[in-house]
C-alpha cells in the first residue's frame, strides 16, 4: 500500500500545494526526505534525475517556517513601515542600502545555474499560492530594480545563485540574519572549488542555529569531509548510489574519430523513426556548442543554443522553445546538464564525453525522467578513451558500443573492448615500465581501458 503525502507529516495548506504540482503519491526520496526535513534534521540526500528531489526539500520546508518565526521579533511599527515604503516605491528604498524587515527570507535554496533557480522558484511560488506566503528568486542576467523590488514587497524562501546573492548582501538589500533552512541544490557542484568561495561566503552570514539540507544526483566521496564540516549529524538518505543511472535510459557507445562527429551527429538524428521532438546535445565548450548549432541550422534542422556566454533572455528563450516542441534540437554545455526538468526529451547526445564522470550523470538523466523511456549516445573520439574509461569505473557499468547501421566510419576510431573491467585497478610504480611502448590493447598507454 502506497503512503500518502498526508501521511508524512504535511498538513492542509502544504498538501493543496502538492495537488499544484500534479504528484499523486511521495517518491521514495520524498518520503524518506520530508520527516526528516519536519523534524528539523539536517539532511543529505541522493537519488536519480527526475525523482522529485525538489519538491522533497521544498514542501517541508515551506511548512517548518510557516509555523518557526524569526527568533528576533518584527519592531512594533514594522506594518507602517512596509506601507510608508510600499508608497514611496523601492527606488527610494533602494537608495537607502538598508534592506526593510519584510525582505529578510527564512529559508534560502542555493543552485548553480539560472535555469535551475527558475525551476525551482516556479515550484516555490505553486506551493505557496496555496500558503500564502513569498517566494522570490535572485539571479544574474536579470535587473537589479526587479529583484529589489520583490525582495520589498516580501520574501519568506529566497531562490538563489550565488553571484547576484553576494551582490544584493553586499549593498544591505536583504540579509540572512533570519534563516531557519538552507538548501543547497545540486550540492556537489556547489561545494566544488569552482563554487565553494562564494557558497562558504553567504554561509558566514547565516545564524549558528539553522538547518542545512544538500540534494544531488551525486554525492562523491571527495566532498565526504565538507559534508561532515558543515552538517550536523545528518540524516543520510541514498535512493540510489552515486554514479548509478536511471534504468529506464538505454546507453550507446559510439566509437567514432573526432573529424566525423559533425556527420555521425546529423546522420544519427536522420535516423531516428519517428523522427524526434526534442534531442539534447551536450558539448565540452561554448565555441563547439556555436559550431554545431551553425551545422545543423545549415542542413535545415530547428536548433538552438544554450552556454553561459548567451543573454539571459536568448537563454530563457531557447529554453522556453524546446520545452514547447518549437524547435526540435537544442545544443548546450553544462549549463543545461544539471536539474533542469522537461519532459519528452527523446535523446540525449554527448557529442564530447564530458571530463568529469559526474557530469555524465546529470547530462544523460535529462532523458529518461519519472520513469519514462530514454536514449542516450556518446561520442568518444580517440582521445577520449580515459575520461570515458572514468565514467564506467564511476557508473560500475559498462556502456554498450553501438554503430549507427549504414554509416561508414574512419579506421582511425578506438573500439573497445566489451572484456573491459568496471573496476579501476591501482597501480604500482613500477607495475608499468614492463609495458611502456607497446600501443593499443596491449598493456601501454591504454591497455587499462580494455
Amino acid at each position: 500500500m502506497e503512503i500518502t503525502f498526508a501521511e508524512l507529516g504535511l498538513n492542509e495548506q502544504i498538501l493543496a500545494g502538492v495537488a499544484t504540482l500534479g504528484f499523486n503519491a511521495p517518491t521514495p526520496v520524498q518520503a524518506a526526505a520530508i520527516p526528516a526535513v519536519l523534524e528539523g534534521k539536517d539532511v543529505v540526500a541522493s537519488a536519480q534525475t527526475g525523482t522529485g528531489k525538489t519538491a522533497a526539500f521544498m514542501l517541508p520546508t515551506l511548512q517548518r517556517i510557516a509555523v518557526e518565526k524569526p527568533g528576533r521579533a518584527e519592531k512594533p511599527n514594522a506594518a507602517a513601515e512596509r506601507s510608508a515604503a510600499a508608497r514611496r516605491g523601492a527606488k527610494h528604498n533602494a537608495k537607502q542600502g538598508v534592506a526593510k524587515r519584510n525582505a529578510y527570507p527564512q529559508a534560502l535554496i542555493i543552485t548553480p545555474t539560472r535555469e535551475l533557480a527558475a525551476q525551482i522558484d516556479a515550484v516555490a511560488k505553486s506551493v505557496c499560492a496555496s500558503t500564502g506566503q513569498q517566494a522570490v528568486i535572485v539571479t544574474g542576467g536579470a535587473r537589479y530594480k526587479h529583484q529589489i523590488t520583490a525582495l520589498q514587497k516580501g520574501c519568506d524562501v529566497l531562490v538563489a545563485t550565488p553571484g547576484r546573492l553576494i551582490d544584493l548582501l553586499d549593498k544591505k538589500h536583504t540579509s540572512l540574519e533570519n534563516i531557519r533552512v538552507l538548501v543547497l541544490d545540486e550540492a556537489d557542484r556547489m561545494l566544488d572549488m569552482g563554487f565553494w568561495p562564494s557558497v562558504h561566503r553567504i554561509m558566514e552570514q547565516l545564524p549558528k542555529a539553522h538547518q542545512t539540507l544538500l540534494f544531488s544526483a551525486t554525492l562523491p566521496a571527495s566532498i565526504t569531509s565538507t559534508i561532515d564540516a558543515l552538517l550536523k549529524d545528518p540524516e543520510r538518505i541514498e535512493i540510489a548510489r552515486t554514479g548509478q543511472t536511471a534504468a529506464t535510459i538505454e546507453q550507446h557507445l559510439c566509437s567514432v574519430t573526432q573529424g566525423q562527429k559533425p556527420q555521425l551527429l546529423k546522420a544519427l538524428i536522420d535516423s531516428f523513426d519517428p523522427a524526434p521532438e526534442r534531442v539534447l546535445v551536450f558539448c565540452r565548450t561554448k565555441t563547439r556548442v556555436d559550431s554545431i548549432y551553425k551545422n545543423l541550422k545549415a542542413a535545415g534542422l530547428k536548433v538552438d543554443v544554450m552556454h553561459a556566454d548567451r543573454p539571459q533572455k536568448a537563454r530563457a528563450r531557447a529554453l522556453e522553445r524546446f520545452r514547447s516542441g518549437a524547435i526540435q534540437v537544442l545544443v548546450a554545455t553544462d549549463v543545461m546538464s544539471r536539474g533542469i526538468d522537461i519532459q519528452g526529451i527523446d535523446a540525449v547526445i554527448n557529442f564530447d564525453v564530458p571530463l568529469d564522470p559526474e557530469d555524465y550523470v546529470h547530462r544523460i538523466g535529462r532523458t529518461g525522467r519519472a520513469g519514462a523511456a530514454g536514449q542516450a549516445y556518446t561520442f568518444m573520439g580517440p582521445d577520449e578513451v580515459t575520461p570515458l574509461r572514468e565514467i564506467e569505473y564511476f557508473t560500475k557499468a559498462l556502456i554498450s558500443t553501438w554503430d549507427l547501421p549504414g554509416f561508414s566510419y574512419d579506421e582511425g576510431r578506438i573500439i573497445l573492448q566489451d572484456s573491459r573491467s568496471t573496476t579501476k585497478t591501482t597501480r604500482s610504480m613500477f607495475s608499468g615500465s614492463r609495458s611502456r611502448g607497446k600501443g593499443f590493447g596491449f598493456g601501454g598507454r591504454y591497455g587499462r581501458h580494455t
